[in-house]
């Protein structure tokens, strides 16, 4: 049974493969099918992880179990949160007071004071620093969120990507950025530049070549890369 054709019914509750119920049992909660062929289960006993073929992969419970994501699934046990590898062993000696899912090899975590910084598969901190708030990396750059309140992009090595800083910040989609000033939202290169002077209360980043934005007097607009107004929807 190819795992990837495996779907989660529409009340989370069991799996369907080619439209019949598969592994002939209903669970409490089930979450999608991720690779290496894992998916996070909830039953009476607890919460844990099966294979494709419906098999538990381990006798621990735990209180939350969540997705596989570059081989290491994040996991709840008490106050007390760290990442399983695909045998379902810890990846780790260290738990976090919260653990995100990897990315790019690379995870978000809350330590025990309330600090975030990324840590690598085998648990290490990757920099020196920790932040109020870390966010995912894609393509090798994180948002975070700095000691003064603002928020700036990070490299892997823990580095300021330029020096500009933000009172909110999304992550680089195809070479732009969301980011808010004291003015409002616009967009950014990867240099912090804005890209147009304009500023919205609402934007989403650009969806090949263009952007929905809200204006301050509540008007839903699509604006190229360049800023200029192309449609009021």
């Amino acid at each position: 049974m190819n795992w990837q054709d495996i779907e989660i019914s529409a009340n989370n509750k069991f799996f369907n493969y080619k439209g019949e119920k598969v592994f002939g049992k209903t669970f409490l909660n089930v979450l999608k099918f991720h690779s290496p062929g894992l998916a996070a289960v909830q039953d009476e006993s607890g919460c844990y992880h099966i294979d494709n073929l419906g098999n538990e992969l381990y006798k621990e419970r735990y209180d939350r179990t969540f997705g596989y994501y570059c081989n290491r699934a994040a996991v709840v046990k008490g106050t007390k949160c760290f990442h399983l590898t695909e045998e379902g062993n810890k990846a780790y000696s260290t738990s976090f007071l919260w653990t995100g899912n990897y990315q790019e090899n690379l995870c978000s975590v809350r330590n025990i004071d309330n600090k975030y910084f990324h840590i690598d598969l085998n648990g290490v901190k990757i920099y020196s620093s920790a932040f109020i708030y870390t966010g995912d990396f894609k393509d090798a750059i994180a948002c975070v969120r700095t000691a003064n309140g603002f928020y700036k992009h990070i490299t892997k090595d823990g580095n300021f990507l330029n020096e500009k800083e933000f009172s909110d910040l999304g992550i680089f989609h195809k070479n732009y950025a969301i980011a808010k000033d004291k003015f409002g939202w616009h967009h950014i290169d990867k240099s912090g530049k804005e890209l147009y002077s304009n500023r919205y209360l609402m934007i989403e980043p650009f969806y090949n070549g263009f952007s929905v934005v809200e204006t301050f007097e509540g008007k839903k607009l699509i604006i190229d890369e360049k800023g200029n107004k192309i449609l009021e929807l």
